[in-house]
């Protein structure tokens, strides 16, 4: 790889590019079960499973699927939190050579119809509190057969007990199997880890299709192979040069649906044969606390939202945690705030680095280096062996000099295949190798990346450009403003202009008056919101990401619109 401005500031111990294994996402698990075969795999609300018995459960759930039909190229759905049970499926799946599509627990049905139909899934292992939302959508998509597990299947005995007798039915988790479908339990019991189909599964087969957020529209299926999940695996290794083989403890409040929890989370673990502590339910913060706590989780990847709940949580402000044991963290998906990082990092004595990647890079492409300088507003430098460029917004092709403002491009070995049955959108941003990612961004003369905006936020007010992103950042320097989301809304004067959905803090006041006198002081006119509104949370993914679409839905309900004139 040509040398490039980031590599001469890379910490030390960071090469510029790797030797990437041609290893499958089976052959990371199989490594951690070779050399750690008694050391606890997944930890889940104190129950472990060792290495070798998710390993062996893995394998007999895999001879089950395969006595249900499963075989490989086949997509499997996933439709569970963070669990034991995630990953014994996960893997179970991969063995055969099939493709896992993991689906967020928290969607709708008719969210949950789309993708599955998309996908083309014909078997589903769900959640028993999400077995209701299966059955009503299976009528109308390919679904021939689910495989159900209860929460408490994993639990330490006294909380199952206590589970099912106060918890299980109020929750939903009790439900009565119809039809054809079966409980993962039996399915397991059922088989012997020998009676697995040996089959044969390649580096460069499909191993997920992950689903884009859909921040901008419709999601699209991300087809990943396996050797591109084990590629990035390898440059958050590198990355953290100070991680400790055998000894780390993984914090996965993240979700594992999602490539950022399942990559930087699932599979950087077992890359280092450290453990899994599992949190479910990333909004009780107070077993996040809980667990960091009990198992020393030295590994915490998240997004800023979840170590801003830390932060100003009133157990930690009040010194009932000893957070000291995390070393390294890394925030994406939104913009890290200086004073997040800051506060978090003398909570804990670790590292958090802001960093950025895709669905169609599953997942990390840039990060602030470890112990080099972290830069404020920057998502920091390329990974190892991933290459940059920033290109003019007018032809797609010319290369910008440093500084200057265009769409930022990448070239590596996680990028995707391609979008799942959408070839015109593949060709549209896979060109040359190089996939134009949509993001607004300029580099510094050091290598470091900012991002402005995504092109298609782009608000054009009476002509002129504006970047949600950056009006956002003035208003969060508001001391009033806890969070605050940007976008363009339709104007009868000026074609398009800025609104503002603004949360404070719970002490604090301010009125729209005082934000847009905020906002004149420091952005030139035609970027000031010409109208705010103030809502008590704002719309995001799972992972974090704001969702700019939903605030413009909003914007166009009567009672949002009354607000707004105000």
């Amino acid at each position: 790889m040509q040398k490039s401005p980031w590599h001469a500031h890379y910490d030390p111990a960071v090469p510029p590019t790797l030797d990437f294994p041609a290893l499958t996402v089976v052959d990371v698990l199989q490594r951690a079960v070779r050399d750690y075969p008694n050391k606890a795999c997944t930890i889940f609300q104190g129950a472990p499973l060792s290495y070798k018995e998710v390993d062996q459960l893995s394998d007999r759930m895999a001879a089950g699927l395969a006595n249900l039909g499963v075989r490989k190229g086949q997509r499997v759905g996933l439709f569970t939190p963070n669990t034991p049970q995630f990953v014994i499926a996960y893997f179970a799946i991969l063995k055969l050579g099939a493709v896992v599509v993991a689906t967020d627990p928290l969607y709708t049905p008719r969210e949950l119809e789309y993708q599955v139909n998309d996908a083309g899934v014909e078997l589903m292992v769900v959640m028993t509190n999400n077995y209701a939302k299966v059955k009503e959508v299976q009528p109308r998509t390919r679904i021939r057969q689910v495989i159900a597990t209860n929460i408490k299947e994993y639990l330490p005995p006294v909380k199952k007990l206590l589970f099912g007798l106060l918890k299980e039915k109020k929750a939903g988790f009790h439900v009565e199997l119809r039809d054809n479908d079966v409980w993962m339990q039996d399915l397991i019991a059922a088989h012997t880890p020998g009676q697995r189909p040996q089959v044969t599964v390649e580096p460069d087969d499909t191993a997920l299709l992950q689903y884009s957020g859909g921040t901008t529209g419709r999601s699209k299926g991300v087809v990943a192979v396996h050797r591109g999940l084990v590629a990035n695996t390898a440059q958050i290794d590198a990355w953290n040069h100070e991680g400790e083989q055998g000894n780390e403890m993984v914090l996965l409040a993240i979700p594992m649906y999602h490539a950022y929890g399942m990559v930087v989370g699932m599979l950087y673990g077992m890359w280092k044969g450290g453990s899994l502590v599992m949190i479910p339910d990333p909004r009780n913060v107070g077993d996040v606390l809980a667990n960091i706590q009990k198992y020393k989780a030295t590994t915490f990847p998240g997004v800023p939202a979840m170590y801003n709940a830390i932060n100003n949580h009133p157990d930690v402000k009040a010194g009932k945690y000893n957070l000291s044991s995390i070393r390294f963290c890394i925030s994406g998906s939104a913009p890290l705030l200086r004073e997040t990082k800051e506060r978090f990092e003398v909570l804990t004595g670790g590292h958090l680095l802001e960093g950025y990647g895709l669905s169609e890079t599953p997942v990390a492409t840039h990060c602030n280096p470890l112990t080099g300088v972290n830069k404020t507003g920057s998502i920091g430098m390329p990974l190892p062996g991933v290459d940059c460029r920033i290109v003019s917004l007018q032809d797609g092709v010319t290369v910008l000099k440093q500084g200057e403002i265009g769409e930022l491009v990448i070239k590596g070995p996680q990028v995707m295949r391609g979008y799942h049955n959408l070839p015109t959108e593949t060709m549209d941003v896979l060109k040359e190798g190089w996939l134009y990612t949509g993001d607004i961004a300029s580099m510094d003369a050091e290598g470091y990346f900012y991002l402005i905006d995504r092109k298609k936020e782009l608000v054009k007010v009476g002509g002129y450009q504006v970047w949600p992103r950056e009006v956002e950042e003035v208003l969060q320097q508001h001391a009033a403003v806890r969070e605050v989301g940007a976008a363009g809304v339709p104007d009868a004067e000026s074609g398009e202009a800025i609104h503002a959905w603004v949360v404070l803090h719970e002490s604090e006041t301010a009125s729209a008056d005082e934000l847009r006198a905020w906002c004149k002081q420091h952005l030139a006119a035609y970027k000031v919101p010409k109208g705010f509104t103030f809502i008590d949370k704002l719309p995001r993914t799972n992972v974090g990401k704001l969702l700019r679409r939903e605030l413009v839905r909003m914007h166009s309900m009567p009672e949002h619109q009354e607000q707004a004139a105000q």
